[in-house]
């Protein structure tokens, strides 16, 4: 049976026979690994245990001296009704364990002979606990007006409202050890995100770092598992990457990319935390809380066979969706600037001054790339620029833009366009693609002149010449 996930508050054990409360706190240590216990021989002592102790659950004998197990399954319902009480009783009578369940009880067993089924129960009972808890502490952290950790988010250039929620959830699951996965588009920052959590939730312990993508095949299980002795003893151990992580944070990139063993391989880690070495018969263990990223859909890849379900199921216990730039464009001018600053440092130049045109520039520009392509634009740009007022031609190339307007995109590449049964006449289209172009840009007719391929003079004379019709039509 595998070991329950942390749980914030203690298990009560309540029975007048100290030896059988022994017994049942050193069966749920090893068979659940439950460390978090407390017991209790006198019932009078219950009632006033529980108003000074939180506690998970408790496990609850029904013949004892002085108040009876019936009388405090009533007590402890009424005074804490969100409390589950099971009731562990050496005696076996259907009409008793009714009347129990009646009352308010979660569920009923005999002492000896049905310990197997309530560990199963006791474990089951533990997860929803803490997913309850889990669920609590998330609503109240997200109704946090300000971040309790803005250090921890200090490399991430934002003002963005959806990001802002994001650090609010990871605030907010920093403290769980499940997996956690992070997705979104290539380029949008899902490694920082990770970092964040890390830095929140386990800062002086490693931050190991790997790309599935990157290894090769046959070698991935050794790199995260690492690798034992040989029969004869010959090659040195190492301990992987997961032995590395130890107490800390490994972030696996680009999980959708990995083979169907490698997965395999990583599912049992996952389930247990447990490992065995290629090439040793010794099982390890790791706390190691596991981020994984992707830019795929892995839903479809799941759906498709590429991703086994189980683990995408394993994995998905938190999912962080990290938005495209093109959907935080309020980022932009932030992030101009502060890559400006990182390269003119790089580069060992004066920080230029960008022309006011260029931020609106890049705002109607879609970045295929996300953050990751503005960074190498600005940084091509300051390493080309001569002079105190930044180019835009490095900018301009990097996008599509020629001198007259925006590129052609190849044939295949335009977006479809779904017409109304009622065709607009090209007068009408026109005006309907000037009009877009303008909202687009926020009114900067340069830059919508751009969009449009045309010059800024014959934008401006089509709007003087529309002008003009509309004044003749209501005259």
């Amino acid at each position: 049976m595998t070991a329950i996930a942390d749980i914030k508050d203690p298990v009560l054990l309540v029975d007048d026979e100290k030896a059988w409360l022994r017994s049942l706190e050193l069966t749920l240590e090893t068979r659940l690994d439950l460390h978090q216990i407390l017991t209790c021989h006198d019932s009078r002592e219950v009632m006033t245990l529980l108003a000074n102790q939180p506690v998970s659950l408790v496990l609850l004998d029904l013949t004892m001296p002085h108040i009876s197990g019936e009388q405090l399954l009533e007590q402890i319902v009424s005074q804490h009704p969100d409390l589950p009480v099971i009731i562990v009783s050496g005696m076996n009578q259907v009409e008793t364990a009714v009347r129990c369940v009646k009352k308010g009880a979660y569920d009923y067993f005999v002492k000896g002979s049905e310990i197997d089924r309530l560990m199963v129960n006791v474990q089951r009972l533990l997860e929803m606990q803490n997913l309850k808890q889990q669920n609590q502490d998330l609503k109240q952290q997200m109704l946090l007006p300000r971040l309790r950790y803005p250090e921890a988010f200090r490399h991430i250039v934002t003002r963005s409202s959806k990001m802002l929620a994001i650090f609010r959830y990871v605030e907010a699951i920093a403290g769980h050890r499940e997996p956690v996965l992070i997705t979104g588009e290539s380029g949008v920052g899902k490694e920082l995100v990770a970092r964040s959590l890390h830095l929140i939730s386990r800062e002086k312990f490693p931050w190991v770092v790997v790309n599935a993508a990157g290894l090769q095949e046959n070698r991935f299980v050794e790199t995260l598992f690492g690798k034992g002795r040989d029969s004869q003893g010959g090659e040195p151990d190492h301990p992987g990457l997961v032995g590395r992580a130890k107490g800390g944070t490994l972030f696996l990139d680009e999980i959708g990319d990995l083979s169907h063993e490698a997965q395999s391989a990583l599912l049992r880690f996952v389930q247990t935390g447990e490992y065995i070495p290629v090439g040793s018969d010794c099982v390890q263990h790791s706390d190691a809380r596991l981020i994984c990223s992707s830019c795929h859909d892995l839903e479809a890849r799941q759906n498709s066979g590429l991703l086994r379900k189980d683990l995408f199921y394993r994995l998905n216990v938190h999912h962080i969706q990290v938005p495209p730039l093109r959907e935080r464009k309020e980022d932009i001018s932030l992030l101009l600037d502060f890559f400006l600053a990182e390269a003119s440092e790089s580069l060992g130049r004066e920080k230029p001054t960008p022309p006011q045109e260029l931020a609106q520039w890049l705002s109607v520009y879609e970045f295929p790339g996300n953050i990751r392509e503005l960074r190498n634009m600005v940084f091509d740009a300051v390493a080309q620029h001569q002079g105190r007022i930044l180019s835009t031609e490095r900018f301009r190339q990097a996008m599509g833009l020629e001198e007259g307007g925006w590129q052609e995109q190849k044939t295949g590449e335009l977006p479809e366009v779904v017409f109304p049964s009622h065709l607009p006449t090209l007068s009408g289209m026109s005006n309907l693609l000037i009009d877009e172009a303008l909202d687009r840009s926020g009114g900067n007719q340069n830059l919508a002149a751009h969009m449009l391929g045309i010059t800024r003079q014959a934008l401006n004379q089509r709007l003087k010449k529309r002008a003009q019709l509309e004044r003749e039509g209501q005259g």
